[in-house]
């Protein structure tokens, strides 16, 4: 009974595990060309498993494993509702142009709008600073703050998102939330609810092409205690910016320009504010 019992087991892991008895090995190793078949059969299964992975969703929208953002992009926008007038002319093609809203000063209230008219590149600006020796550490695109409850710390992260064609559009946005890919998400989609349009043009005295590379004129923002001024440059100066008013300005579709900043600069948010107030003022006359 002891070693009938033994087998039943045996033959109950075999079956749970998809393994083979020991009978069974012995018989397909006798043709040698059916397990080599079999195994690059499983090898093969296991390949397409693995590209599938690749665009695989859930029903909530988000990715399993690698995820194209191409094809997430296009999902999104074929499962896109409107829910107002104006995303409703969009998805119908009425409206087929992003400056025809800027212009005529229609609210954007829907993020798939941006993305049905614009080409939008994102990127995220560095206003925090990861907790080093000694008061260092390198800065990071989150904000780390806690509140004192009776239950203990709750954190909150904060970041700042800039979208843009680099071909005259560009937007910022801040997103606050207790985890750092909602807080993303959410500044996002501020930054595309608050798309502009820039002036570009050729307008230094030491250039003489046709492109729109620079600003139109000198311009100048204000946010807090940072004052950003930008000054139009010819052709091959490139970005004489901070690093992070560099990612603004370049998905902005400015590739030379000078700039001057006053007050403390090293408050990230209102620098990279004042440069966009300074950018808004680029369509002034």
């Amino acid at each position: 009974m002891a070693e009938e019992e033994k087998f039943e087991n045996v033959k109950k892991t075999a079956e749970a595990h998809g393994t083979t008895s020991e009978v069974a090995s012995e018989e397909k190793a006798k043709d040698a060309e059916i397990v080599s078949k079999e195994l690059i059969e499983k090898a093969s299964e296991k390949k397409d498993e693995g590209e599938k992975k690749f665009v695989r969703r859930d029903n909530s929208g988000r990715g399993r494993g690698r995820v194209d953002p191409e094809v997430l992009r296009a999902e999104t926008l074929a499962a896109w509702e409107p829910l107002t007038k104006l995303g409703t002319e969009v998805r119908n093609k009425a409206v087929k142009n992003l400056d025809e809203i800027l212009d005529s000063g229609r609210k954007i209230l829907e993020e798939e709008i941006v993305d049905t008219l614009m080409n939008a590149q994102t990127d995220l600006i560095l206003i925090g600073q990861a907790k080093g020796k000694f008061g260092g550490g390198k800065r990071r695109a989150w904000r780390q703050t806690q509140r004192k409850t009776k239950e203990g710390n709750v954190a909150m992260f904060s970041t700042m998102a800039v979208i843009g064609d680099e071909n005259g559009h560009v937007g910022i946005g801040v997103g606050r939330a207790k985890e750092t890919l909602p807080a993303r998400d959410k500044a996002t989609r501020k930054a595309k609810l608050n798309v502009i349009r820039i002036n570009r043009a050729c307008s230094d005295f030491d250039c003489a092409c046709d492109l729109p590379h620079t600003v139109p004129f000198k311009v100048t923002g204000k946010e807090g205690s940072c004052i950003v001024t930008l000054i139009p440059a010819p052709q091959g100066t490139g970005l004489v910016a901070a690093s992070e008013l560099k990612k603004v300005l370049k998905l902005a579709g400015i590739s030379d320009v000078y700039t001057k900043t006053f007050g403390k600069q090293r408050t990230t948010f209102n620098l990279v504010k004042a440069c966009f107030e300074a950018l808004k003022k680029t369509n002034k006359n």
